[in-house]
């Protein structure tokens, strides 16, 4: 009856619940979490997190989005820095610059930004960054 197991626990230790901005929602200004991030409505402003931030399908971002993982299948327009892996669906658009370490491109998504990708230990793996674009058939090749 009064044992320690009737404690509330805590939600998630390292980012708490994650957030969402639905669609038909839009947003101006900066976001800064510790906690996951989903877009599905439209964002004009930044994003920080120590998570992950994923883009839906109606989502889209214009701005400087800073975060671990992303996963995107809309659209952004911006800077993006991933510090792990960056991940595009079919129906994702990126236009901007990118600085990621892993990047995975399913065939169909439009990636025309300028990218930079860095080793394990954060150091730059090219000497000056890379232009890739996706052709039509889904690859990305440098140039």
């Amino acid at each position: 009856m009064f044992s320690d197991n009737k404690k509330p626990k805590a939600m998630n230790e390292i980012g708490g619940q994650p957030n969402r901005i639905e669609k038909n929602t839009k947003i101006k200004g900066d976001i800064i979490s510790e906690a996951d991030f989903r877009i599905d409505g439209k964002l004009d402003g930044n994003v920080t997190t120590s998570g992950k931030v994923v883009i839906g399908k109606d989502g889209y971002i214009n701005g400087k989005v800073e975060c671990v993982n992303a996963d995107i299948e809309g659209n952004f327009n911006g800077e993006l820095l991933v510090s792990d892996l960056l991940s595009l669906k079919a129906s994702a658009v990126i236009e901007g610059t990118v600085s990621v370490t892993k990047l995975a491109v399913e065939p169909g998504a439009t990636f025309n930004a300028s990218c930079t990708m860095k080793g394990k230990g954060g150091a730059s793996a090219f000497s000056k960054p890379q232009q890739v674009s996706n052709s039509t058939n889904g690859t990305a090749k440098a140039s």
